[in-house]
């Protein structure tokens, strides 16, 4: 009788803006149980704008839940990543990291946005690299850094996406995926290499950046792997967790859109036809040559946290969703722009920070907690709808990430958007989808996931949020002109 040929398994990693997670994952796109690791860290946020990470702490975390997948078999075909996009590491001849990771939610940048702004065209930008000129992409970063520490600025050697060196540090394998490479603000899709132009604003030459390429090559630089990995398991580059996240939900396909609400929020599509024109404001990234459109605010899962924690809301009042608090999520009279972190899409309101109107001696901090979701939802709302402009109108809008730990928040987003939305099946959506990239990669088509609960949104409530998003908007419009 022939043997049964061994199923092939792949190590997959999702590097979180506040948690890193491995599992191994089958043939068929199933967790293997017992297989599942996660370690949770905190951003760093200073008054001045920083949100830093340490990114040996973070490689150390990540090596952590490795080890802990691989406890029982080590004997993986691939490896799979995903990570958050645009933050910015710098090390030196070394390879060593010499500044902290810079986070997509820095936004000391913001002067030096302004300036390149003035200096160059940023439509024209944004048609050639999908990216806006501000403070949460690299040129902006870049520009900052050598304006404020020009000593660390020339110390640098190689300027790199945090999870590419931690997958080098870990694997021994480097390089930067076109997905990634993508969402720096410094690459041009049409070229399909680095921005020339942008690197000479920016004072630093392309041989400082990644090599971009689909599978990472072993470095050579006879340093021993921190993970033993077996020898013939191929690593591939990591993609954004964006892009992830559709692969890994299921939306992947035209007509299928994606809203993932973890730490930061974001509405993504991936259209099957390149090039692929997108409303200023949102981003056009690269996945396998097909283009993820969509936009990311920076407040969401950060939020709420915020709201439980200063407001000292309990969390089970906050995720209990009846019919009565349903309508009262509708009706709530408190209008809140939730820029409590820098905010990017789709208006990018650089100049206005976190805003509450509407306070009275009754009002409860529950009360002020679901303005503040509900303000989030409505940013997704806009977003969705000049998404769905350069595309078409969503057939399926399937939610994934932290709030899926709140199943009934779902009802709320429903609501608020006007739509039916479906609760993604697998609840880490961006680690799945590093698995499903390195299937993928390997040429071996997993099944797809099971239809998960599709989540009514009521008609009569979706127009008392339509008009409570309008007049959200109308303040954010007058907070503009007023600090302009």
């Amino acid at each position: 009788m022939a043997r049964r040929k061994a199923e092939r398994l792949v190590l997959a990693l999702d590097i979180g803006s506040s948690s890193a997670r491995s599992a191994l994952f089958n043939e068929r796109g199933k967790r293997l149980a017992g297989t599942s690791a996660a370690r949770e860290y905190a951003l760093r946020y200073r008054a001045d704008g920083a949100a830093e990470l340490d990114a040996r702490k973070l490689r150390s975390r990540v090596a952590e839940c490795v080890r802990e997948t691989l406890r029982e078999r080590g004997d993986v075909a691939a490896v799979g990543v995903s990570a958050f996009w645009h933050s910015l590491l710098g090390l030196d001849k070394n390879r060593q990291p010499i500044t902290p990771i810079y986070m997509w939610a820095d936004s000391r940048a913001a002067t030096d946005a302004d300036r390149l702004r003035e200096r160059f065209d940023e439509r024209a930008v944004h048609a050639r690299t999908g990216c806006m000129l501000r403070a949460s992409f690299w040129p902006a970063k870049l520009a900052w850094l050598r304006r404020t520490d020009s000593g660390l600025f020339r110390r640098v050697r190689f300027w790199v996406s945090p999870v590419n060196w931690i997958v080098e540090e870990l694997s021994g394998a480097s390089g930067c995926s076109e997905s990634m490479a993508s969402a720096t603000g410094l690459f041009n899709s049409a070229a399909n290499d680095w921005d020339k132009e942008l690197c000479d604003a920016c004072g630093i030459n392309a041989d400082a950046l990644e090599n971009v390429c689909s599978i990472a090559a072993v470095a050579g630089r006879g340093r021993r792997p921190r993970l033993q990995i077996d020898s013939d398991a191929q690593v591939f580059t990591a993609i954004g967790d964006g892009a992830a996240g559709n692969l890994g939900s299921g939306a992947d396909e035209a007509g299928v859109f994606a809203i993932n609400i973890g730490t930061s929020a974001a509405v993504r599509t991936i259209a099957t036809r390149q090039p692929c024109a997108v409303p200023f404001g949102l981003f056009r990234y690269v996945h396998e040559r097909r283009a993820v459109i969509g936009g990311a605010v920076s407040n969401g899962g950060n939020l709420r946290r915020w709201c439980l924690r200063e407001l000292r809301v309990d969390e089970k009042s906050s995720s209990r969703v009846t019919p009565r608090e349903r309508r009262a999520f509708a009706q709530n009279r408190l209008d809140v722009l939730p820029f409590f972190v820098s905010e990017r899409a789709p208006t990018w309101p650089e100049n206005i920070q976190g805003t509450i109107t509407g306070l009275t001696q009754s009002t409860t901090a529950l009360q002020i907690e679901r303005a503040a979701q509900r303000g989030v939802f409505y940013r997704l709302a806009q977003i969705l709808e000049l998404t769905e402009s350069a595309t078409a109108r969503a057939r399926k809008i399937i939610v994934s990430g932290g709030i899926l730990h709140a199943p009934p928040l779902l009802a709320l987003l429903a609501d608020a958007l006007g739509r039916d939305v479906i609760g993604a099946a697998e609840s880490e959506a961006s680690l799945r989808g590093a698995a499903v990239h390195a299937f993928d990669k390997m040429k071996i088509k997993i099944e797809p996931l099971s239809p998960g609960k599709i989540v009514k949104h009521d008609r009569q409530l979706a127009r008392l949020h339509r008009v409570r998003r309008q007049r959200q908007i109308g303040l954010e419009e007058l907070l503009h002109n007023w600090s302009s």
